[in-house]
């Protein structure tokens, strides 16, 4: 098989968020949560160790306080469902979601080196949270940073109830 093959079976061709886990979100809720999908299903690396089954379809819900990746072949059957223990996440969703308020109220009333300092401190949050999750997926999902980054943001959604 020639990479170029090799390399479009290792994506995801397909996100969904578990809506019995999140809810229906307001308007600009389910739009971002939208956004990050149509982000993620557009520009991923994606493969799973021990399955050349791809392309991947990919469902994330929340069960029991536990995040769960449901990953089944393109159209077919699960392949692998593998959970994950929140715990390790909640400082830093709790301190991405400070900072969210916070850049969201400076947007209003601040100046814009304010917003881009509050700005820079939310991105840092973010990528600590990619990079845990590239560490709790390690040996279970094949991932880049950027796609690791993408599906932080769809954790993120998973939290955020308005």
């Amino acid at each position: 098989m020639d990479g170029a093959s090799s390399s479009s079976r290792k994506r995801l061709v397909a996100v969904s968020l578990d809506e019995k886990s999140i809810g229906r979100g307001n308007p600009d809720q389910e739009h971002e949560r939208a956004i990050a999908i149509y982000d993620l299903v557009e520009a991923n690396n994606f493969g799973v160790p021990g399955h050349e089954a791809g392309p991947y379809e990919l469902t994330i819900a929340l069960h029991e306080a536990k995040l769960v990746f449901d990953i089944r072949q393109e159209g077919g059957a699960t392949l692998v469902t593998h959970i994950l223990s929140l715990t390790p996440f909640r400082r830093i969703l709790k301190d991405y979601f400070l900072v969210c308020e916070s850049y969201y109220a400076a947007i209003r009333t601040s100046t814009p080196s304010q917003i881009e300092a509050i700005d820079m401190g939310r991105r840092g949050l973010h990528n600590d949270g990619a990079r845990l999750l590239a560490e709790r997926l390690e040996g279970k999902v094949d991932c880049d940073f950027d796609t690791a980054r993408r599906i932080f943001t769809l954790v993120t959604a998973l939290h955020w109830k308005g």
